[in-house]
C-alpha cells in the first residue's frame, strides 16, 4: 500500500529514454470504479501552480512499468521539450 504523499515524492523516469520528467502534483481517479486512471505531472517551471508555461504530462496508469523505493517508471511516448516549446508558441 502506498500513501499518496509518498507516491508524489518519488521521481517520475521515462524509460524511453531515461529522463527524468518530474514529480507527481495530481492524479486522476475514476468515480465510478474507484481505480487511478492517470497521473499528472506538473509542468516545470512553475511557482506553485503559477507564472508558467509549461503544460502537464498526463501519464495513463497503464503506462506506469514499476513503482519503486524511490523512482516511478513509466513509459512516455512525448517529449518534454516539445512540450515546452509548444506551451511557448
Amino acid at each position: 500500500m502506498v500513501k499518496i504523499s509518498e507516491f508524489q515524492i518519488k521521481d517520475v523516469v521515462n524509460v524511453s529514454d531515461g529522463k527524468r520528467l518530474g514529480n507527481i502534483g495530481d492524479i486522476e481517479i475514476n468515480l465510478t470504479t474507484g481505480k487511478i486512471e492517470a497521473v499528472v505531472i506538473s509542468g516545470s517551471g512553475r511557482v506553485l501552480g503559477f507564472f508558467g508555461k509549461d503544460e502537464d504530462i498526463v501519464i495513463p496508469w497503464k503506462n506506469i512499468i514499476k513503482i519503486g523505493q524511490d523512482v516511478i517508471l513509466v513509459r512516455y511516448r512525448g517529449s518534454v521539450e516539445k512540450i515546452s516549446e509548444e506551451a511557448e508558441v
